[in-house]
């Protein structure tokens, strides 16, 4: 503060910005708050207290109960993505998507992604590094009974945290192999030791629990590699235990709606320009090849939420529902083709050249495909795919592919028929034609572009044909479901 006529301000260290305002603003007190003896106008001490509890310190604040208390600060996590499959582009991560997705709506902020090799001195390097930015690390993959699985033993020496064998994860290994505990492997009974302290989250796809090292001030979480282990075991058990350690909220409403042949940025700017988002909701999208998933998330989940998002919902429906094939992350866009198929009671029946039976192993894969996939036919040639068709000549109207749908269609009584010819390739470009036998006996056919021939390339073939096909069953409807 300033000085008061040779003599010094006082005022105690607590509020003394708040004090020194109110000196400023009155006059008066600057020649009241001043050490005595040291001023030309000393104050006694005792009257000085008393001034400052009536002046300077007003009471305190009622209790808010209006719930409109300032929210906690986020609990920041990093993801460290263990496998050289990554770092040498044998498949893409998608386990920083799914965590980040997951976790975001509860009130967890990521703050970094690393990926590192299956080496104890990268891990640790990594670990030592988000311990610096974040209070929870996530760890993904290592866990499994292989040399190479280090992730268990990298982290116990990054937090210095014993490994024990826990009885209920051994006896739950014992079950699962039907064996005295004495007979398992020592890699498969490795994976019964778990922090201590610390806990486990448990796996009910596979042998390997998730591992929780708890310390004083971060915690660590191991979970399996796999997907299909990964992410029931994020939902099942990870959640729940961030609940009772950091206070997170529990998930609110949300909404996913899958989109087919638009791109990402086509699908934001429509709904940027038509139906404009609450701040209040956010956003989150995935694509791969040419199907996108969008998910819009509430911090809470009420039957008001629900509605608001179900509007959002209509919306979005209105200028891109031709392009929406599920409402839910669990419809696939094969399962969303078998159900419009089952619901009509009709088949589908499939002949491949050139897409090599991965049309079939999709829509096999589907939910409930027994019931609407009335059989295949998969050759490497014409000539091979004619003769297990039965075909003794040559079309006299339309292509070989239309004949190959036909054929397929009326051996196996199916009302529908999809048949993919042979690569083409003209003036450098590669091509398939697709012919689609309707119920009715009409065939017709379309050329689709192949652009490569990996794996991405022939995923984008079959998302195209399928999508035909949907759109064939339904044709200018919104189909979400």
């Amino acid at each position: 503060m300033e000085p008061n006529q040779g003599g010094r301000v006082w005022a105690p260290k607590r509020d003394s910005s708040r004090l020194g305002a109110l000196c400023r603003a009155h006059p008066f007190l600057r020649t009241l708050f001043t050490i005595p003896g040291e001023g030309a106008h000393g104050t006694p001490y005792a009257l000085l207290t008393l001034i400052l509890l009536s002046i300077a310190w007003s009471p305190p604040a009622a209790a808010d109960d209006s719930g409109n208390k300032p929210a906690s600060p986020p609990v920041r996590y990093m993801t460290v993505v263990t496998g050289d499959e990554l770092l040498a582009g044998v498949y893409p991560d998608g386990h920083t998507f799914f965590l980040a997705r997951t976790l975001r709506p509860l009130g967890l902020q990521c703050v970094g992604s690393m990926f590192v090799d299956d080496s104890q001195a990268d891990v640790k390097e990594a670990l030592g590094f988000a311990a610096g930015k974040a209070t929870l690390i996530i760890v993904t993959g290592g866990l499994g009974p292989t040399d190479n699985d280090i992730t268990r033993e990298a982290l116990r020496n990054f937090t210095g945290i014993e490994l024990r064998e826990h009885p209920d994860v051994l006896a739950a290994m014992v079950r699962r192999f039907n064996v005295p505990a004495a007979e398992l492997r020592s890699n498969l009974r490795r994976q019964t030791q778990v922090p201590v302290p610390g806990t486990y989250l448990k796996n009910s796809n596979g042998t390997a629990v998730g591992l929780v090292f708890e310390m004083q001030d971060r915690v660590i979480v191991a979970l399996p590699g796999p997907p299909r282990e990964l992410q029931p075991m994020v939902r099942d058990e990870l959640v729940p235990y961030l609940s009772r350690r950091f206070g997170t909220r529990p998930p609110g409403a949300s909404l996913t709606l899958r989109f087919v042949g638009l791109g990402q940025s086509q699908i934001d700017q429509t709904i940027k320009d038509h139906v404009p988002l609450p701040v209040d909701v956010m956003t989150s999208s995935q694509f791969e090849g040419s199907r996108v998933d969008f998910t819009f998330s509430l911090p809470n989940d009420t039957p008001e939420d629900r509605a608001r998002l179900n509007e959002l919902k209509g919306g979005i429906v209105k200028y891109l529902g031709e392009s929406i094939y599920a409402a839910d992350e669990a419809t696939s866009l094969e399962d969303c083709v078998v159900k419009l198929l089952a619901a009509r009671g009709q088949t589908l029946a499939l002949a491949e050249i050139g897409s090599g039976g991965a049309l079939a192993a999709a829509l096999t894969g589907a939910k409930d495909a027994p019931r609407a996939l009335a059989g295949a036919h998969v050759a490497s040639t014409q000539e091979r795919l004619q003769h297990l068709l039965g075909i003794r000549q040559q079309p006299s109207g339309g292509s070989s592919t239309q004949q190959f749908a036909q054929a397929a269609a009326e051996e196996a009584a199916s009302q529908w028929a999809i048949a993919v010819g042979d690569l083409r390739r003209t003036d450098g470009i590669s091509s398939m034609e697709v012919a689609f036998r309707r119920p009715d006996g009409r065939v017709e056919s379309r050329e689709v572009r192949v652009q490569g021939s990996d794996a991405p390339a022939r995923a984008r073939l079959i998302t195209d044909v399928v999508d035909q096909l949907r759109r064939r069953l339904v044709p200018g409807a919104a189909h979400a479901q």
